[in-house]
């Protein structure tokens, strides 16, 4: 199985305050991968050096093949990131059209491809409606549509839950399930426990370590416990009890 992502020995920080210290990862094609951690664990700025955003201080990160920094992925990468980074005096459509052609879509690809992602996200009765006039769930709608468009390689989610009522997120989990069977591969962060659940790996990041990686069912075993959550607590418990 072909690597899509991997992290090896990596050492990030901003100046001399380190953020994540000996993060090592292997993502494959087809597989979802769900960081889990709180504010300030370190999940951003590793998807940050995933994408080439931040050179490694030390160690190494490849993704497609590619060392990053690589400007050039950057059009097999589709990226919802956790602030909206939408433009309000356009329509959904024309943000879906900009973004699409900033990823190297035609028109004909375009035509194709903006009903299919507003589709997953619900958003075609409201594409031509000005971003402004939209509320915040559906701000985050359509920037997972912007992250989809372009049919990526690899695609990048911070936080794409938040603010999605539960029966949407069942038909957008549905939806990344099928992109990941298809070959792609999905890394997102997420502090909601139903969708570390969905992922296929996981990675638990605190205070910048990886305090356990594994599948949720070999974790939830290994940890003799009942739930993701209740492994992300007593792996905690252990790193206090080492520190």
């Amino acid at each position: 199985m072909a690597t899509t992502i991997q992290v090896s020995n990596l050492k990030q920080g901003y100046g001399k305050t380190i953020v994540l210290e000996d993060i090592n990862l292997t993502v494959h094609n087809g597989e979802i991968l769900g960081l889990i951690g709180p504010s300030g664990a370190g999940k951003t700025t590793l998807v940050s050096t995933i994408m080439g955003m931040l050179r490694p201080q030390e160690g190494t990160v490849t993704v497609l093949g590619q060392k990053m920094p690589n400007r050039k992925l950057l059009a097999k990468i589709g990226y919802m990131a956790q602030t909206d980074a939408l433009y309000s005096a356009l329509t959904a459509r024309e943000n879906l059209k900009f973004f699409g052609a900033m990823q190297g879509l035609g028109s004909a690809d375009l035509k194709k491809q903006i009903p299919y992602a507003a589709g997953i996200v619900n958003l075609n009765p409201d594409l031509d409606k000005y971003v402004k006039d939209y509320s915040g769930g559906m701000k985050r709608r359509l920037s997972l549509a912007i992250a989809l468009v372009s049919n990526p390689d690899l695609l990048i989610l911070d936080e794409p839950t938040v603010g999605i009522d539960p029966e949407l997120r069942q038909q957008i989990w549905a939806e990344l399930h099928n992109i990941a069977k298809e070959g792609k591969t999905i890394l997102l962060t997420t502090h909601v426990m139903e969708d570390a659940e969905q992922s296929d790996q996981l990675m638990m990041i605190r205070n910048g370590i990886a305090i356990a990686q594994g599948t949720p069912d070999q974790l939830i075993k290994d940890y003799q416990v009942k739930t993701v959550e209740d492994v992300f607590l007593k792996a905690g418990r252990q790193q206090d009890a080492h520190s």
